[in-house]
């Protein structure tokens, strides 16, 4: 190991993506389920190139090495490392996907190709492509175009090269005009069809043929004008920088800025270039020459096929035994769909822990609150947002219903710019008041309080969770809401809205932990008083749970605690810049990572308070970012009950020994052993926890 404290995050986040690259590799993991897994790797991958790959090629091209920052290389040796590791983890992806091809053939589901196809399904395919393919498809024919079109990098293309009959020379003359007997075109895989195309069934066997496959066995009808020798077709796939632009004229309003910004990504500088390793090297000498693209930029050989995100939608062909069994959302005891869930909230608290407990709860707080005389008012914080959501349906609704409605909106969630945009619109339409934030601050945090008459008074009603208001992303990320009438924290949410809108004053807080202002300092006083009580002999006990642990200055700190002989035990998901086990310096942290069927992105910070201990909600990772440049909430949990079942929950991650692998400077993704422990799959021992709960509806004790 190196003398290096830290990770680098980009490393570690490839680690995180090799994870779920594990998934896809397992053979205990259902077929289909392992195509979505690849799938999900595919999709990250693109994400990593688009931001942080990025984020360091412009580092690199501005001259600063940024070792500091990085934690250790400079930019330009982690581009080349970076680099290396992706196309190793590309070639792994290929080797995964064949196996489960060949797996899936056992099962009687094949996906073949243009060249595989029976007289039948020829005939199907030609005329699915006349009636379904040919009229969404764009075709460029690009040898005399004075500007080569823009390849967007959401997009899969085909690269095509027409050998024209000509091309046999014979003479001097035709030998120097020899170039002028080869075209090229590129052909964009049309989005609004669905990427695989089902065969008719064929002997009780199921066929599949990618759409990419559908046009190479139509490509003598698409160039029927040429008069060609051959014609070859080789996917490519480029990928631009992300980073959003800000207009810094003052005549346009902050929507407009962010709407110009997302047009512009679409030019956005190349970082990356995909292409099918079988692909002729003058045809890419060709294509690469046009993007401006040479060999220090991120050239990756793939197979061939790309865009294998795509991969997450693959049809389930009715062979459910091929998936992992879907277990249903549970009820929350104590909570009905059917009374008043404001009622309810009025006398305790209660948790609901998504997606094992239904997110109709959160949908139902709203609605009732819209539709409530008695109440006067709803403000929420939103981030990322269903396609069609149901909350913002809720909202309009309340704004119809004469309540005032405040919504602050995240104009700047990256890659839903597009989305908050629109439903931003269609809110203003209906007299909603919209904030659009901070300057310099992205508003992460997930809250809402409402305003209601009771007894000639105002009584408020909230939510506090670790994850989005989005029902969609509810079915497999798993997140925890509060739902609560504590009047006090609620107070304290109110003055975050005020935030919002006079934001030169800070507010204090007398309950919630708010970022930017207060997380770090607050999280750093919450460990040193475990190291506190480890030095005056009694237990000091740390326990995280979080999508990512990157900042180096927190790493820092909980290198401190260890030192001190505090017990720190981290569940980080994702990037874990820390180093867990290091003698002198980490002996005391040890560090897991669950993937599984769920995305695990609840946050939940429990510090042993000698033991009393302290439970907190949070919206915010431990990164950089959420400490000091995001509006982030964690909230302190005061139901004994519901602290315990949030201890339990992380105890259940931590004995897991199934899906849970050993942060290590090594980045191998060990898993963790049984030994001679019985199996124990966390996610899944967490959902019969809660059924227990929900079957029994054991009691709970009131609020303190």
């Amino acid at each position: 190991m190196s003398d290096n404290k830290y990770i680098e995050r980009e490393k570690s986040w490839l680690a995180f993506n090799a994870r779920v690259l594990q998934e896809a590799a397992d053979e205990t993991v259902p077929l289909l389920d392992r195509l979505r897994f690849l799938g999900i790797f595919s999709n990250n991958l693109d994400e990593f190139f688009r931001v942080r790959y990025a984020a360091i090629r412009r580092l690199s091209l501005s001259g600063i090495s940024g070792q500091k920052a990085l934690g250790g290389s400079t930019a330009q040796q982690l581009l080349n490392e970076i680099t290396g590791i992706v196309i190793a983890q590309q070639e792994e992806s290929l080797q995964v996907l064949r196996i489960i091809q060949h797996k899936l053939e056992d099962e009687g589901i094949f996906i073949v190709n243009e060249k595989q196809l029976s007289p039948e399904q020829a005939a199907y395919v030609k005329d699915f492509f006349i009636q379904t393919v040919s009229p969404a498809l764009v075709t460029i024919i690009l040898n005399d175009l004075a500007e080569f079109p823009l390849l967007k990098d959401t997009s899969g293309y085909l690269a095509v090269k027409l050998v024209l009959n000509n091309d046999t020379p014979t003479t001097l003359l035709q030998r120097v005009s020899r170039r002028k007997s080869i075209r090229y075109a590129v052909i964009e895989i049309p989005k609004t069809i669905n990427r695989f195309v089902v065969l008719p069934q064929s002997d009780g066997k199921d066929y599949v043929i990618l759409l990419d496959d559908v046009i190479r066995f139509n490509l003598s009808s698409i160039f029927n004008i040429f008069d060609y020798h051959s014609v070859t077709a080789h996917m490519i796939k480029i990928t631009r920088d992300a980073q959003l632009e800000m207009d810094s004229d003052l005549s346009k309003s902050m929507l407009e800025k962010i709407a110009n910004s997302v047009k512009d990504r679409r030019i956005g500088e190349p970082v990356r270039f995909v292409y099918d390793q079988e692909i002729g090297k003058d045809t890419l000498k060709f294509f690469l020459s046009k993007i401006h693209l040479d060999s220090t930029d991120s050239l990756i050989p793939g197979g061939r096929y790309h865009n294998r995100r795509d991969y997450m939608d693959f049809p389930n062909l009715g062979r459910h035994d091929l998936l992992y069994k879907k277990n249903e959302p549970l009820p929350v005891p104590g909570l009905s769909l059917e009374g008043s869930i404001l009622e309810k909230i009025s006398s305790k608290d209660y948790l609901m822990h998504a997606p094992y407990q239904s997110f109709s709860y959160l949908i139902k707080f709203l609605r009732e609150a819209a539709l409530d005389p008695q109440v006067v008012s709803i403000k929420i914080t939103l981030y990322r947002l269903a396609k069609n959501s149901q909350i913002i349906s809720s909202l309009i609704n309340a704004a119809k219903n004469g309540k005032k409605v405040t919504v602050q909106i995240e104009l700047q969630a990256r890659f839903d710019e597009a989305s908050n945009i629109s439903y931003s619109e269609k809110m203003q339409m209906e007299g909603i008041q919209l904030i659009f934030g901070i300057k310099g601050l992205k508003v992460h945090s997930k809250i809402c309080v409402i305003e209601r008459i009771e007894q000639q008074k105002i009584k408020r009603y909230g939510l506090i969770s670790t994850g989005n208001f989005n029902e969609s992303t509810a079915k497999i990320y798993t997140d925890v809401t509060l739902f609560t009438s504590h009047q006090k924290i609620l107070k304290d949410i109110d003055k975050i809205f005020d935030f919002f809108e006079v934001n030169f004053r800070i507010h204090r807080f007398k309950h919630l932990i708010v970022s930017p202002h207060y997380t770090r300092s607050r999280f750093y006083k919450l460990i040193d008083r475990e190291i506190l009580h480890s030095k005056m002999g009694h237990q000091g006990m740390i326990n995280l749970k979080m999508n990512s642990l990157s900042d180096f200055d927190m790493v820092d700190k909980l290198y401190e605690a260890s030192r001190a002989g505090v017990k720190i035990k981290l569940q980080v998901r994702g990037i874990c810049s820390l180093i867990p086990g290091v003698p002198g310096m980490s002996e005391n942290i040890e560090a897991i990572s669950i993937v599984d069927n769920y995305l695990e992105h609840t946050r939940v910070y429990i510090f042993g308070n000698n033991g009393d201990p302290e439970v907190f909600i949070s919206s915010a990772d431990f990164m950089t970012r959420n400490l000091d440049t995001r509006v982030e909430v964690a909230c302190p949990i005061y139901d004994p009950s519901i602290k315990q079942e949030l201890i339990d929950v992380f105890e259940m991650g931590w004995k897991g020994n199934v899906k849970a692998r050993f942060h290590s400077h090594l980045l191998d993704n060990k898993y963790r052993q049984k030994g001679d422990n019985p199996v124990f799959r966390a996610q899944l021992e967490t959902y019969n926890y809660y059924k227990l709960k929900a079957d029994t509806e054991q009691p709970i004790n009131e609020q303190s």
